[in-house]
């Protein structure tokens, strides 16, 4: 390390070492960090900058000077509250120089409101912020089921609160209960309270742990500051995008967080938020025996009407001999009409049969014979010469067609000497070029069939065949 503070020893100055630039700047940068490894630090945050890499520029100022800042990406998440323009807050971290523009900063570590004030007007913001996206509009609030099967609670798994609500939850409607623990209190809170939410909402219908069908978000009552992990605004937009109906019940009845703005429900006091997603069963089966009770005495005043209407009109009616012999002593008449009308009918349409039959005689059928034959005789003589003129075409027709068939018959140059050359596959050889040496092949004559083999063609003559 380089010692730059100034040698007693050196009377005159014009015998004093000269140092660079550099190391005098990085020599001012550990002093700085050596004195002031740990600083706490109160001021309100102007110039809040979320850089594009995830580091956050800032100043801390009051009413007489201004610090540079400057949060790392690590250290962001670490942070408990939302660097915000105008918020006053502690920060710890380091003070350090950068040497390029000889200017000084602060590292910030952590970040907390300066209280409770501070917290309140900034959660205030985020809400009007909220509330502007439509995150708050109940509109978008789902129902909650009226009959769960299963209900998911987010809360701590030791304490009372988890506690009263199955026990209400038993008493009330006996059903499936899963519990997601979680802490409630701290800066882990509310990363564990929104991955609850979207593990239950990642649950599928049909796997082996079921899916709720209503989650309660619950927590006992507490400071300002205890409960102050439900004003997260991460884990609020998680409540507003969960798909399964969302009940908050974050501390007392006076108590009042962020989640309850954007959940589907808010219960005053966790006991509150069991009954809200349950029903009770001894109401729901008192109501049903009543229901059935009503059902029966409608059906039965119903039935009692009824029969009171059909003796009334009963009486009204005759009696059934009555009927019986009225309609019996109508047939009989009716019998005896019919008889009589048949008897009548038959008679007349034997005097008409009388009346026209003297009109039948066998000429009447022998006349139109005879008519008949004789157009038949005229037309002879005409008909017999057009027969025989076309007789004589269709035959000239069907000779010009037989000679047009026989000069095409490819049997008919085979009676005159020549040959058809088939392949071994039975396809027809028509250019002799197209024949291999050495391949097989079928000769078809008028009488027989030969086999041949196509010998290669032969070559030039050599000189000794000359002579």
């Amino acid at each position: 390390m380089t010692d730059l503070r100034p040698d007693p020893a050196a009377a005159d100055p014009d015998n004093a070492r000269a140092y660079s630039v550099s190391e005098l700047a990085f020599a001012l940068k550990r002093t700085l960090e050596d004195q002031y490894g740990f600083v706490r630090l109160r001021g309100e945050l102007s110039k809040v900058t979320f850089h594009s890499n995830g580091h956050v520029y800032l100043s801390l100022k009051d009413e007489k000077a201004v610090i540079d800042g400057v949060v790392w990406k690590g250290s962001v998440r670490n942070l408990s509250v939302r660097p915000e323009q105008g918020l006053e807050v502690v920060v710890t971290g380091r003070i350090t120089t950068y040497p390029q523009g000889s200017r000084y900063q602060i590292v910030i570590e952590s970040m907390t409101a300066a209280g409770v004030g501070a917290l309140l007007a900034q959660l205030e913001r985020l809400k009007a912020r909220l509330a502007e996206e439509g995150l708050f509009d109940p509109a978008r609030k789902q129902p909650l089921p009226a009959m769960p099967s299963v209900v998911g609670v987010i809360t701590s798994p030791t304490g009372a609160v988890i506690r009263d609500i199955l026990h209400r939850i038993r008493d009330r409607w006996p059903c499936q209960v899963l519990v997601w623990p979680v802490v409630v209190q701290g800066e882990a809170a509310a990363a564990q309270v929104a991955a609850a939410i979207r593990g239950f909402n990642d649950l599928p219908s049909d796997g082996p742990v079921p899916r709720p069908d209503v989650v309660i978000v619950a927590r006992g009552g507490g400071s300002v500051e205890d409960l102050w992990p439900f004003n997260d605004e991460a884990l609020a937009r998680t409540v507003a995008a969960s798909g399964i109906p969302l009940i908050s019940a974050v501390g007392h009845e006076t108590d009042t967080t962020l989640i309850d703005f954007v959940s589907d429900r808010r219960a005053p006091t966790p006991t509150a938020a069991a009954e809200m997603a349950t029903p009770v069963l001894a109401e729901l089966r008192a109501g049903l025996a009543d229901l059935s009770g009503r059902l029966h005495r409608s059906g039965g005043r119903l039935v009692s009407d009824r029969r009171g209407r059909v003796e009334t009109l009963g009486r009204s009616l005759d009696r059934v001999p009555d009927l019986v012999e009225l309609a019996e002593q109508r047939l009989g008449l009716a019998r005896n009409r019919l008889a009589a009308g048949l008897s009548r009918n038959v008679g007349a349409h034997e005097t008409r049969l009388a009346r026209v039959a003297g009109r039948f005689q066998p000429g009447l059928l022998s006349r139109p014979r005879q008519a008949q034959a004789e157009r038949l005789a005229a037309l002879f003589p005409r008909l017999a010469p057009a027969l025989g003129r076309s007789l004589a075409l269709s035959s000239e027709r069907l000779a010009a067609l037989s000679a047009r068939l026989r000069s095409a018959d490819p049997g008919a140059p085979l009676a005159r000497g020549f040959a058809r050359v088939h392949r071994a596959d039975g396809g027809l050889v028509r250019l002799g070029a197209a024949l291999a040496p050495g391949e097989a092949v079928r000769l078809v004559f008028s009488d027989v069939e030969r086999g041949a083999v196509i010998e290669p063609p032969p070559g030039p003559p050599r000189q000794g065949d000359l002579f």
